[in-house]
């Protein structure tokens, strides 16, 4: 009997949920939002956590029978570095781990309980019925699972205010590699001794972790990345602060590699009631950081960017972006006519930035604009405020959706994300996005940037013809060059789409060896028999990522 044979025989009779090893499933889990492509054996759909509890005990239980066993986990499959893939079981906990169990107010704002499979649109509908927002939203927050944004540390629009999702995490319940549901939450020095002392899995994993963290803290302290945005490696650093110890820290961006989480409790900010755009079109990189540095200290919501790719992908497929808007056609084409005529006058500009100011009053917002125009003037850049709700739309609308325009309507070619998520201090935006993109156009790649360039993080998006075989060597080639030039910046090379299969590889580079081997026996504290989303973080190799890059 298979591997997957005895877990069919073992869940007959009490798995609440349903399991699909037909290949027309198989063939849809092998991919994701990501360049990778991995065929498992087999789908599970849980009903609940106790059906998770009972996969991970047979698993944990028979991988010395069967050495293939591994659990994924997978939401709603927005991922753009293959995390959810692997070759064994995947775990869909979309269709039944579901639902907004509580939204309350707080003295700081408020806190909601969720399950990992909730829809982060359909979340944020029950949020602001209380007037209520999870910051750390994507900028896909129409595709993703509030359980996605936990296992990548996800980020957005709202970051350089109000920071990641590891920020927002009060709770976790999660089953670990024994098979039990536990909850997590931070914890005092006391609190944590008495872990500790349990001497159960649960106290022997604190005491591992503990000595991990306590034992390297320069180390740790060293390594972590200089810059606002990392969803690299395992967060160790974040662990103890010197008062609190907080596995939370270190579960959120874990990929599903320590654990599988059950549920989840956010904590959850007021609304700005006032939120208007102001836009800058820079003709030239020349000045991005200054004009960055000068727009950072007016604390501005939002800083984002689009370059002039993303502006023609808008220009090209405009019927398709305006149905994104859902709004009167004509009146649409009307408001496009500011850009159209200074495209016309003064060419198209290399980066358009999206400042977003909100605040309790209309005299508070207009204020920073003010500021901020004045402190632009010199420049000489066209700008101009968005006069409406409507007209900030569609300036939002062509940052939020070039990857989906990209992803509808290149045919012969395919989104090919693999250097789609670097970090660079802000400072050296200048001097990096020409050698990057000088990198990128030496192989006359087509590509798209966009990026929150307040954090200097940005989303390099070619699009290539992946059965052209030439092109294996070209993302080879190119990652390569581009993540050693981001480290050479002190950067990272992922600030918020995690390490998947595809820059799991690069962790080594980035971290050394010391650190990467703080990261494996982390991995082994939690999880042993590496039985959960093996491959990611720890383990992977550049030659199964080039083998597993999907060729369609």
């Amino acid at each position: 009997m298979n591997s997957i044979d005895a877990l069919k025989t073992h869940l007959a009779g009490t798995f609440k949920g349903e399991f699909d090893d037909s290949t027309k499933t198989l063939v849809k889990y092998s991919h994701d939002a990501s360049l990778c492509e991995v065929v498992p054996k087999i789908v599970v759909f849980p009903k609940d956590s106790e059906d998770i509890q009972e996969l991970v005990r047979f698993v944990s239980n028979h991988k010395s029978d069967y050495p293939d066993l591994s659990v994924t986990v997978r939401a709603a499959g927005s991922c753009m570095s293959g995390g959810p893939l692997n070759d064994s079981i995947i775990v869909d906990i979309m269709r039944h781990m579901h639902g907004t169990k509580s939204v309350s107010m707080t003295a700081d704002g408020g806190e909601a309980v969720v399950l990992p499979g909730t829809f982060y649109r359909d979340f944020e509908v029950e949020t602001l019925k209380r007037g209520l927002i999870l910051p750390c939203y994507t900028a896909s927050k129409n595709l993703n699972s509030i359980g996605g944004m936990v296992g990548n540390n996800s980020a957005g629009e709202k970051t350089l205010r109000y920071g990641k999702t590891e920020r927002y995490v009060k709770e976790l319940r999660v089953v670990f590699g024994d098979g039990c549901e536990y909850v997590v939450r931070p914890l005092s020095r006391f609190e944590l001794d008495a872990k500790i002392a349990q001497g159960d899995f649960e106290g022997r994993l604190y005491g591992k972790i503990w000595d991990i963290v306590s034992n390297n803290a320069k180390l740790l302290a060293d390594a972590k990345p200089k810059v606002s945005k990392n969803s690299a490696g395992y967060y160790l650093w974040n662990v103890w602060d010197g008062k609190t110890f907080d596995l939370t820290r270190l579960i959120v961006g874990s990929q599903g590699t320590l654990g599988i989480v059950t549920e989840v409790r956010l904590r959850l900010v007021p609304i700005k009631p006032i939120s208007k755009l102001f836009v800058v079109f820079m003709p030239t990189l020349d000045r991005l950081g200054d004009v960055v540095n000068d727009i950072l200290p007016l604390n501005p919501e939002s800083l984002e960017s689009y370059d002039d790719s993303t502006m023609m992908l808008a220009v090209k497929f405009l019927p398709s972006l305006l149905k994104k808007l859902r709004h009167h056609l004509i009146r649409l084409l009307w408001s496009f006519l500011p850009e159209a005529w200074m495209a016309i006058t003064g060419g198209m500009p290399k980066l358009v930035l999206l400042v977003e100011f909100c605040g309790d009053t209309n005299e508070e917002v207009d204020s920073s604009i003010i500021a901020l125009e004045q402190k632009l003037e010199p420049y000489k850049f066209k700008m101009r405020r968005a006069k409406n709700e409507f007209d900030s739309e569609k300036y939002w609308t062509i940052r939020r959706e070039s990857f989906s325009l990209l992803r509808e309507h290149v045919h012969g070619s395919r989104t090919a994300p693999f250097v789609d998520d670097v970090v660079v201090p802000p400072h050296a935006m200048p001097d990096f996005l020409p050698k990057m993109r000088a990198i990128l156009d030496e192989y006359k790649l087509v590509y798209t940037i966009a990026g929150h360039a307040g954090n200097g993080n940005f989303h390099i998006i070619p699009f290539m013809n992946m059965k052209d075989d030439r092109n294996l060597r070209v993302i080879d080639e190119v990652s390569d060059r581009v993540y050693s030039l981001v480290l050479s910046y002190g950067g990272s090379i992922t600030g918020e789409h995690n390490d998947g299969i595809i820059r799991t590889p690069y962790l080594p580079q980035m971290y050394g060896a010391e650190v990467m081997r703080l990261f494996k026996a982390t991995k082994d504290a939690f999880d042993a028999q590496n039985i959960f989303n093996p491959g990611k973080k720890v383990g992977d190799t550049k030659e199964f990522m080039m083998s597993h890059l999907a060729r369609l």
